[in-house]
């Protein structure tokens, strides 16, 4: 199975009142870490660290309950979640940093960097999880899939019932099928990495709950947009908003929306991408998160 030294990687562990797992690309120059969506892990960073090593020393941390840090009795909130990105900021990196999130990472960061302003100097955003505008058209397996997360018991069963009988790599392949608008745009070291994390969650006991205790607050958050939308009105450093046209779990329409209240932020919509640009066109956005953090 491919490795994280594949991709320049090592990884680590923190102890912030229990293991927290992060990877470290290395490289030198101002830190930059990267925070991963709702069911991702550091290995949605992989394609992406290598274009930023160059300029910036990278990391990329594990939520809790996510790739390798354990749910161990913790929060999966998005409100606790964002204290365990905090305080691996303040512990583990110990200066401020330029924060890139994707999906659930996105809100995570931008509620971090409301909160804590002096700990951020630059917070980019992929497909960041924000509110649906009234009357936004959402895709129905995205629909159906959430409403059943949302019924207690019932989310858990079909989770279950979803890995009963598929192959690791057919559970790998139906998530890219999902998040990409193109697939095969993936490497097959990047199938190969996420079948060998899958199989080591497999043992970890909790994993579903913690899965849907952080889908729901995802969902709570951004309906809940009036405080969200203040929280993005509060961030001082700057911002890039970056969005696929064809991301089926956050709607290009909600990114556009959000670009328009927020003026200041610089947005850019890419063609034919869906909800993780940075493993769908890595170089592309590796090259822009590059150039935008050497002008800001």
């Amino acid at each position: 199975m491919t490795t994280l030294d594949h991709w320049g990687g090592t990884s680590r562990y923190a102890d912030l009142d229990g293991a927290v797992h992060y990877v470290d690309f290395g490289g030198d120059g101002p830190p930059v870490v990267l925070v991963h969506g709702l069911g991702g892990s550091h290995l949605n960073w992989c394609l992406l660290a290598p274009h930023l090593v160059e300029h910036h020393r990278v990391l990329a941390v594990d939520l809790a309950g996510f790739g390798l840090t354990h749910p161990e009795g913790r929060g999966t909130t998005v409100p606790a979640n964002a204290r365990l990105l905090d305080r691996f900021l303040a512990e583990v990196v110990g200066e401020p940093v330029a924060l890139v999130g994707n999906s659930m990472g996105g809100m995570i960061s931008i509620l971090h960097a409301a909160r804590r302003p002096d700990s951020v100097t630059a917070l980019a955003l992929l497909d960041p999880a924000v509110p649906l505008p009234l009357g936004t058209r959402v895709d129905p397996q995205v629909a159906a899939a959430f409403a059943i997360y949302a019924v207690p018991g019932l989310g858990r069963r079909f989770l279950e019932r979803s890995r009963r009988g598929v192959s690791t790599r057919r559970q790998v392949k139906r998530v890219l099928n999902l998040v990409c608008a193109n697939a095969k745009s993936v490497p097959e070291e990047v199938v190969l990495a996420s079948m060998s994390l899958l199989e080591q969650r497999a043992e970890i006991p909790g994993l579903d709950e913690a899965f849907l205790t952080a889908a729901r607050s995802v969902v709570w958050t951004g309906a809940t947009s009036r405080r969200y939308h203040t929280a993005m009105s509060r961030v001082k450093a700057p911002v890039y908003l970056v969005h696929g046209d064809r991301d089926r779990l956050v709607p290009v329409t909600s990114a556009r929306a959000v670009a328009r209240r927020n003026p200041s932020w610089r947005y850019e919509e890419f063609a034919g991408v869906g909800h993780v640009p940075q493993l769908e066109i890595p170089d592309v956005i590796g090259g822009r998160l590059v150039d935008w953090l050497a002008r800001d």
